[in-house]
């Protein structure tokens, strides 16, 4: 016997799955292990029949061949039922969609996945079956030589199954052919009009429309009718399904929002006079303690009714009762709004109902609980789950933590054009006008100014156009209070006062992001879906398939830091971290060093192991935010010095003009070598294409803003009191995710043309491609000849130049520089470098040749393999404009030189090396020119010279005479210049084959230098 088995207090969602897997499970038989929710009773007082339900009492344990647990993972949630799992030799399946919820029921699978109702993963199934039978009847179609149908082996499994079920349980099986109930069929609750007539599918997985509609009840109801935040596109997709499969609208409506009794309707009016509601960090919370005689089905409804007449944001019913022996009873249920939820706190780590009630024997989702428990005090208990509540309830953010500051301001005798001007500088969409004092005296919007230049008053002034009717907001406001004035004077823009200084600003698009930034994300998560777990596992393939188990919650987030850094590493940062805190900043990690660690535990996830090692990154990114409230610009100077005094080893550097510092440790016993950089979050702004930015200081979002790519725009927060929240405001983590490079600019790459050679370098080091509009941007700034004016100017431009050799050698000293130079070349980048340089047939084998060499001569690294690889490039160019972009590249001296003198060491070597007949000539000829060199000629030289240098670099130059100084002074000569001349002889005779050995290379002295008397 197959048993499916629904938890206790049995709701829509666990029979819905359940109907939806005796389908999946021919003869299988679905038990209500303790009861029913009082909805679903009343459902199935009329469709019982409708489905393979069996009592328990009839159940005998020895027939038992599997189980299948629905939508929980607990034991206990099982009831008596719960004695089977412990039966020997019983496959075990358990279906659920809580995800934390880590049980102790001994599944041999599990499928466990992020979706609303766990009736949708049973849907998908019908979903999957129903599609392969079609493909199979497509399939097999006018083939006379099969073997067996799917469908035959189905019928046979399926009367095998209704035998044994028959021979158990005399009833009538609902799921059999036979049994089957007629789609045309309809009664006073389920009506199917003929417009809902079904495809003739295979007859074993055809719904009807009483489990059509249980199945979409489920759904509806475990999601709240798709409005609930864990609510994910695949059950809309279910329920989709569900509809076109005949689930009757009218009855769920009904059971979705069920009418309350008369006894509810009192115990409603009563509860609304002695409802108790407080405020908690901007967060209303509400309770009632209601006493009645004895338990009364459907306090679930009645709390739900109470919460929507309500503005409450959670909501606690309790019902106190009495049973027998004279024992108290008391029953807590627990609703909260999805505004709740994500209001204040994206990350979830919020209010969770069921982790509230799950310590007093209750359980549930984040935002519907319920526990029963008995011998306890009632107010006493519900003042206890009170304190919980309040204690779960997140710190709202505040103004001081979403403001952009400091603020542009500008002098209400600004000119209207001028403040265009600066508008379209900083990207702002106002600005704040203050007096000489400093004073906050207006605010002008872009729509004031573009309304004043559209009537032709560029040179009016902005006093006469900003507003001066403004609302003003304090550091410590909470987002509710910016949300409410916002929505209630249509304000895009708040000014933040603290003690009449105007310390930065708050706009709407810093409370929309705040609102949904981390929901959007963890929507994303959810709808991707999850892999089976100890079970068959989903073929891996899609990046984004992998990334779907990872979360970012500031909680997670933290924890993840503290894991997988090495130990040494995070104590430095929380050391930063506090001493930000003591001064009152805010300290953010960013940059790469996020990037890097999305990436390796992404990697823990791809692999499947739990297992993590500690992950050291060496090059860090520090940025502080909140310097308004220091007494200078120089933060991240400050907090350089104050973690100097705690690592006495390091090595602090001050350098540019908004003194950002740089700590360094070289060879530390704990921090090896580390590099850590600590700037003031700061803005910059290109005034023309390739120029060195304009810097000025900022805020975290526009220091963020004006990076160059959205995976190197992420940041981790590290100070209290949400340390690990991540900012991602462009989209960081699904690029991740997904893979691809995108750029956060349309003109990044007109402004910093070098950007270009990081993207490629990002893609291929990663494994990413550049998604494409941003490819699309980067042909755009190559076709607009950007870089033929650049350099036909580059002493205009130095700052290209520093940044593209900086490039160049990223690129070139990296094991994967040829994918890279492929990937340029393919963009038509490589013209970066100089607009007659291609990447020919020729170059490309150069260059891999090159790369050969140097792996074969240098395998020490004693010549930069990098710069090398980037003098052949050159050498493709003309001696003046190779020698030229050396120089505007700021090449080392020696590598000028030999680009200079290139051509005429060829022109040598060609006129005299085929002229050498003796190993002797060749090594005098090539040993006065270093390995860069001989390298370089290898690649422009004709085949029979190239064949001579590689026999001087394998052979010749490590030939060494039988004798040195020393010897000669043993055989009687007197030291002096003559031992040059005859060391070289006699090397020459050594090359030459005419000297072996000591003996040998004695005589040859003797006879050539004769010891004088």
């Amino acid at each position: 016997m197959d048993l499916i088995l629904c938890h206790t207090t049995a709701d829509f969602d666990t029979l819905g799955a359940a109907v939806g897997l005796s389908r999946l499970h021919p003869g299988a038989r679905i038990v209500l292990t303790g009861g029913a929710h009082p909805t679903v009773r009343d459902f199935l007082a009329l469709h019982r029949d409708e489905f393979a339900l069996i009592e328990r009492r009839s159940v005998n344990p020895d027939h038992i061949r599997s189980l299948i647990v629905v939508d929980t993972q607990w034991r206990d949630r099982l009831g008596k039922a719960a004695e089977w799992l412990n039966l020997p030799h019983v496959e075990i399946t358990a279906y659920d969609h809580h995800l934390d919820a880590e049980g102790d029921i001994p599944a041999t699978q599990k499928r466990v996945e992020p979706v609303g109702a766990v009736t949708t993963l049973i849907v998908e199934q019908l979903m999957e079956r129903e599609s392969g039978e079609w493909g199979i009847e497509k399939g097999i179609e006018g083939r006379e030589d099969r073997e067996e149908e799917p469908g035959d082996r189905h019928a046979e499994q399926q009367m095998s199954i209704h035998s044994d079920a028959q021979a158990q349980n005399p009833a009538p099986n609902p799921v059999s052919p036979n049994a089957l109930p007629s789609h045309s069929r309809t009664d006073a609750k389920l009506r199917v009009s003929p417009s809902t007539s079904h495809s003739p599918l295979p007859i074993s997985y055809s719904l009807t429309s009483a489990e059509a509609t249980v199945m979409a009840l489920g759904i509806h109801v475990d999601t709240g009718s798709l409005t609930y935040d864990h609510a994910t596109v695949r059950d809309a997709a279910a329920l989709t399904w569900l509809m076109a499969q005949g689930a009757s609208l009218q009855a769920i409506a009904e059971y979705v929002e069920p009418g309350l009794s008369p006894t509810m309707q009192d115990l409603l009016t009563v509860a609304l006079d002695e409802l108790q509601t407080e405020t908690v960090h901007g967060y209303q919370v509400s309770w009632v303690l209601l006493s009645v005689e004895e338990y009364i089905p459907g306090l679930s409804n009645l709390a739900s009714r109470l919460l929507s007449l309500t503005e409450a944001d959670v909501l606690l019913l309790a019902a106190r009762y009495a049973v027998g022996g004279g024992e108290e009873r008391l029953t807590v249920i627990g609703r909260s709004h999805s505004r709740g939820e994500w209001r204040f706190d994206q990350s979830h780590e919020g209010i969770d109902l069921g982790e509230l009630f799950e310590p007093f024997g209750g359980g549930g989702h984040p935002r519907a609980a319920a526990l029963t428990t008995r011998g306890v005090d009632p107010e006493q208990t519900l003042a206890e789950l009170l304190d919980q509540l309040r204690s779960q309830i997140p710190h709202p953010p505040v103004a001081r933590e979403l403001m952009s500051s400091p603020v542009r301001t500008i002098r209400p005798d600004t000119t209207i054009q001028e403040a265009q001007r600066i508008l379209l500088r900083y990207g702002h969409s106002g600005l704040s006008v203050v007096d000489e004092e400093g004073g906050l005296v207006g605010i002008i919007s872009r729509r004031d100014l573009d309304i004043a230049l559209h009537h032709g008053f560029s040179h009016a002034r902005v006093k006469g156009y900003m507003t001066t009717n403004l609302k003003t907001i304090a550091p410590e406001t909470p987002l509710t209070e910016i949300e409410s004035l916002m929505m209630t004077y249509d304000i895009g823009r708040l000014p933040v006062l603290d003690q009449g200084e105007l310390v930065g600003i708050v706009t709407r698009t810093d409370v929309l992001r705040q609102l949904h930034r981390e929901k959007a994300i963890g929507e994303q998560g959810a709808g991707k879906g999850k892999e089976e777990r100890g079970g068959r596992r989903e073929e891996r393939g899609e990046r984004s398939k992998h990334w779907r188990d990872y979360c970012v919650l500031p909680g997670v987030v933290r924890q993840v830091l503290r894991d997988r850094l090495a130990p040494t590493l995070w104590d430095v940062l929380m050391a930063a971290a506090k001493q930000a805190e003591e001064r009152g900043w805010q300290l953010y990690l960013v940059g790469g060093a996020v990037r890097d660690l999305f990436l390796s535990n992404l990697s823990a996830f791809e692999s499947g192991s739990d297992e993590s090692s500690a992950l050291f990154i060496p090059d860090i990114d520090l940025v502080v935010d909140g310097f308004h409230r220091a007494a200078d610009q120089a933060a991240g100077v400050e907090l350089a010095r104050a973690l100097q005094q705690q690592y006495p080893s390091v090595r602090l550097q001050v350098h540019g003009r908004f003194q950002t510092a740089a700590l360094t440790w070289h060879n530390d016993p704990n921090l090896n070598s580390l590099w850590i950089d600590i700037a003031t979050a700061r803005t910059e702004f290109y005034p023309y294409p390739a120029a060195n930015p304009e810097v000025e200081a900022s805020s975290i979002r526009q220091d963020l803003y004006r990076r160059d790519f959205t995976i190197n725009a992420m940041a981790i927060r590290l100070t209290a009191p949400r340390t690990g929240e991540v900012l991602d405001f462009f989209g960081g983590l699904l690029d991740l995710q997904e893979g691809y490079v995108r750029v956060l600019h349309a003109n990044s790459f007109i402004e910093d043309p070098t950007r270009i050679y990081r993207a490629v370098r990002f893609a291929v080091r990663l494994g990413f491609q550049i998604d494409p509009q941003t490819e699309g941007y980067i042909r755009h700034a190559i076709a607009s000849g950007v870089y033929h004016r650049i350099q036909s100017e580059m002493e205009k431009f130095p700052a290209l130049q520093t940044r593209l050799k900086q490039e160049l050698r990223y690129i070139l000293e990296a094991p994967y520089w040829f994918q890279a130079i492929r990937l340029l070349d393919n963009l038509g980048a490589i013209c970066c470098i100089h607009s007659d340089l291609q990447l020919t047939d020729r170059l490309w084998w150069q260059l891999r040749l090159v790369d050969r060499w140097l792996k074969q001569f240098d395998t020490t690294h004693q010549v930069e393999h990098w710069l090398t690889l980037l003098e052949v490039l050159l050498t493709n160019l003309t001696v003046g404009d190779r020698v030229k972009v050396a120089e505007n590249l700021q090449l080392p001296s020696d590598s000028i030189q030999r680009l200079q003198n290139l051509d005429a060491i060829h022109q040598h070597l060609t006129a005299h090396l085929p002229e050498c007949d003796r190993p002797s000539q060749i090594y005098q000829l090539l040993n006065s020119y270093d390995l860069p060199t001989l390298t370089l000629l290898a690649v422009i030289v004709p085949r029979p010279i190239r064949r001579q240098i590689w026999q001087y670099l394998t052979r010749l130059a490590f030939v060494k005479p039988p004798l040195n100084g020393n010897d000669l002074k043993a055989l009687g000569y007197q030291p002096g210049r003559q031992f040059k001349p005859m060391l070289e002889a006699l090397l020459a005779a050594t090359l030459d084959g005419k000297v072996h050995d000591r003996s040998e290379a004695e005589k040859f002295l003797g006879d050539r230098f004769p010891l004088q008397s």
